[in-house]
């Protein structure tokens, strides 16, 4: 893959550090998906990926992996596709199945870094246990379903943030378990658009712009800091 412009930016032994990290990514929806992109195209070869589902219809809207082509189709095998397809040299490590704590303890994750992804609170919390007890740096992605503000999107900690049931579902458990762990999320401070939804509604532009965020915080992060 041609990274010229890059290397104009952030030099030679910059890209090399991109080069050599191993980045993991749990689910590969609107969010996911952006990040996952972010994560090809800036150079890093060595990716892992994680999701049970696939494709529908009503995915096309906001997530940049799915076409009318790949409907029905594993989520996991079409993002290795579109990985392939923007830089053949890429390691693909891919896993087809619901993130839980049974695949944790049955798996070693050999990576710098864990991009989460996902929207099940317990899989957030056994990934955030995980990467602890495992001396891997991590970063999750709270709620941005219901939401039409990418502006509103920040990057702090996960006692820090507003207008997010998911966090403050996360921090009541991390509270009971006694963790502290100042864990670094991408959150949106926007209220919700529709009160009492009955299903969350979603538009391409928070989702995919908080992918971006993920991604930006682990590259610069790899970029300062090495793996």
């Amino acid at each position: 893959m041609d990274l010229k412009r890059s290397e104009l930016l952030i030099g030679k032994d910059n890209l090399n550090k991109l080069k050599n990290a191993h980045v993991l990514i749990v689910g590969l929806g609107g969010v996911g998906g952006s990040a996952l992109e972010m994560i090809v195209r800036s150079g890093i070869e060595n990716i892992s990926i994680i999701d049970y589902d696939h494709f529908d219809a009503s995915n096309i809207n906001r997530q940049i992996l799915c076409t009318r082509k790949n409907i029905n189709k594993c989520k996991v095998d079409e993002a290795e596709k579109r990985i392939k397809m923007i830089n053949s040299s890429c390691n693909v490590t891919k896993y087809n199945v619901k993130l839980d704590s049974t695949f944790l303890s049955n798996n070693t994750l050999d990576v710098n870094y864990i991009i989460d992804a996902c929207d099940d609170v317990k899989a957030k919390v056994d990934l955030i246990k995980y990467a602890i007890n495992n001396n891997i740096k991590i970063i999750s992605c709270l709620g941005t379903g219901n939401k039409l503000d990418p502006t509103k999107l920040e990057i702090t900690n996960i006692w820090k943030t507003k207008y997010d049931p998911l966090a403050k579902k996360i921090r009541s458990i991390l509270r009971k378990e006694k963790i502290n762990y100042k864990l670094p999320v991408v959150s949106s401070k926007e209220e919700v658009i529709i009160k009492n939804a009955k299903e969350i509604p979603s538009l391409a532009l928070v989702p995919n712009a908080a992918g971006i965020l993920l991604a930006s915080y682990v590259i610069n992060d790899i970029i300062k800091d090495g793996v």
